[in-house]
């Protein structure tokens, strides 16, 4: 009976590094696409995320003062007491949030008191960061979301 003996020097063939090459080849072409492809979901699901966050800190500041922040007072009124008329008498010590973030996208929400559509309106322009547009250029709106 003879027993065969690995070298331990032995290495891969070309051939096996080849096949191995195609076939993660192959995965990262199927997987790939849709991973990309989510970014922009991730983006948009983000952005409603902290508009409702942002929402929350203006209902509370609300609640407090009577009043939301005016246009003119903007995002910054949760953050620092404004010093601009109205001036809220009861403004939470510490602010309601800690910074005024950006969207996903790199941009300032858009933010408007009283609102065309009822108390304000808060909107992010998307990826294009302008008014209007489709899919990732779409406009994200509080009043639109659930």
């Amino acid at each position: 009976m003879m027993i065969r003996v690995r070298d331990k020097n032995r290495g891969f063939t070309l051939i096996e590094l080849l096949v191995v090459i195609l076939i993660l080849s192959l995965l990262v072409a199927i997987v790939a696409p849709r991973i990309l492809g989510r970014t922009d979901e991730a983006r948009r699901t983000s952005t409603e995320v902290q508009i409702k966050q942002l929402e929350g800190a203006l209902n509370l500041f609300r609640l407090d003062n009577g009043f939301y922040p005016t246009t003119e007072q903007g995002l910054g009124a949760l953050v620092t007491r404004p010093a601009i008329s109205p001036v809220p008498q009861k403004w939470r010590e510490g602010g309601y949030i800690p910074k005024v973030p950006l969207d996903p996208w790199g941009n300032p929400y858009v933010y408007l008191s009283p609102g065309t559509h009822g108390d304000f309106d808060l909107v992010s322009y998307g990826a294009d960061g302008e008014p209007g547009g489709e899919g990732k250029d779409e406009d994200i709106q509080s009043r639109n979301l659930q």
